[in-house]
């Protein structure tokens, strides 16, 4: 017998709901995640109140979407969503239902619902209503259409990237007729939009089994939300630097880092670009000349596409263009050439280079991997007593500012500018001259270099 231990304020509004004669349940994520010991992002009920006659129990409700029977309880500045019991119309655009009609059957909302998983209700006086066997799923560990695939993925398309999303967030797989309904409409997520798209990918992204992209791949969905990825899947490399294509080493380095949105897209978008830059030598060696830069072009444009913010965009994008600046750095390495990088990918990001670094390196083959690490450890120490000696890395750390070059006669605009980056250059490869006296005595200098 499961039994969920229902928030009070949730316990509140379905004892509300059913002391005035309604039925009312929690319902969906929120009882599939309790029953898998994880912790709600959220509680969302549903009842066979009307929205009218729920707002009628409540003080304090907001009008979330009454035409889709959605009214929001605030309790203590917290949000419950409470949705009447509902049969969905004709979808007309892959995603939305034309029109809904309310119903009193809890057996009918439920039926309309993604997955078995998904499609299960509780309450304190009843238990746990499964009428979709959503809990010999969890224990079989499957992702599975509720009812017929083809008709759930073919009202929502975007049910199919949530279908790959939760395989990867739990671990489950897909179940047989639910995949082919994948691979057989996939051509549908054309009609979903990019934001929806990009939030589903993210989630994929940070589960704890991001190579599960590679079922995307399988069934068609990155056909058409990320084809660049498709066109890696087929790219050998022929180089005793690696072991698998370009697909199967991205996908491979994505399971070499944290669960971090930033961290996991650069590893997706690391190489994206190497197709476009391979030549073969006449000893049939591959060589991917340029491919980091290609790489951090191609990571915007593909970004910039599925509606990305500027930030997330711009971290990306630099980890894509610098992801492999530590292996191609020639012996002797010196400390101003790290100090050099720091400055040009931000103190913010640097450390990040390391985590990228390494997530690539395990993702190569063995060849010449020694002395690789061995490379990226020396680079760490070097961070490391950069960091404590709090050497200079940037212009806002200089001894000077613009107010004091301006005192000394410069005027405000371009030049001025170009004598901080200059004397920024300086100070990256002799941190000693930091100082105001020495900079400022110097400034003819500065000045005749811009």
């Amino acid at each position: 017998m499961v039994i969920i231990k229902l928030p009070k304020h949730v316990k509140y509004i379905i004892e509300t709901l059913e002391q005035n004669g309604y039925e009312a349940y929690a319902v969906g994520g929120c009882v599939r995640d309790s029953i898998l010991g994880r912790e709600p992002n959220d509680w969302d009920i549903t009842t066979s109140a009307d929205p009218y006659e729920v707002k009628k129990l409540f003080s304090h409700t907001i009008d979330t979407g009454l035409q889709h029977g959605t009214v929001t309880i605030m309790l203590e500045h917290v949000g419950y969503e409470v949705t009447t019991y509902r049969i969905d119309g004709d979808y007309e655009d892959s995603r939305h239902p034309k029109e809904v009609t309310f119903t009193k059957s809890l057996e009918e909302d439920l039926k309309r619902r993604d997955f078995t998983v998904n499609a299960m209700a509780y309450n304190d006086r009843d238990g746990l209503i499964d009428l979709f066997q959503g809990m010999d799923d969890i224990q079989k560990k499957v992702i599975r259409c509720v009812g017929n695939a083809e008709e759930r993925f073919t009202e929502d398309a975007l049910r199919i990237m949530r279908a790959i999303r939760f395989s990867a967030q739990f671990g489950y797989e897909i179940e047989l007729e639910t995949k082919k309904a994948i691979v057989k409409l996939a051509p549908n997520l054309k009609n979903i939009s990019a934001e929806r798209i990009r939030e589903e990918l993210i989630k994929l992204l940070v589960s704890e089994h991001p190579e599960y992209i590679r079922i995307a791949y399988e069934t068609g969905i990155t056909a058409q939300i990320l084809p660049e990825l498709d066109v890696c899947m087929e790219t050998k490399q022929n180089t005793p630097h690696h072991m698998y294509t370009v697909g199967e080493h991205i996908i491979h380095s994505l399971t070499n880092v944290p669960g971090d949105k930033v961290l996991r897209l650069a590893m997706l978008m690391h190489d994206i670009g190497k197709p476009y830059c391979i030549t073969t030598d006449e000893a049939g060696r591959d060589h991917f000349k340029g491919h980091a830069e290609k790489s951090a072009e191609m990571a915007a444009l593909i970004m910039h596409r599925l509606k990305f913010d500027n930030d997330t965009l711009n971290r990306v994008k630099r980890l894509a263009k610098y992801h492999d600046w530590a292996i191609s750095l020639s012996p002797p390495i010196k400390k101003a050439t790290v100090r050099s990088m720091i400055s040009r990918i931000g103190e913010d990001l640097f450390p990040d280079l390391f985590t990228i670094g390494e997530a690539d390196l395990l993702a190569q083959s063995d060849y010449f991997k020694a002395e690789k690490e061995e490379k990226q450890q020396l680079l760490k120490e070097m961070y490391r007593e950069i960091i404590e000696q709090g050497d200079c890395l940037s212009i806002k750390n200089l001894a000077v500012s613009g107010n004091d070059l301006i005192g000394h006669g410069m005027k405000p605009g371009k030049e001025l500018g170009q004598v901080l980056q200059k004397m920024l250059e300086d100070v990256l490869k002799h941190p000693s001259n930091n100082n105001k006296e020495y900079l400022l005595n110097h400034l003819n200098k500065y000045v005749e270099r811009t």
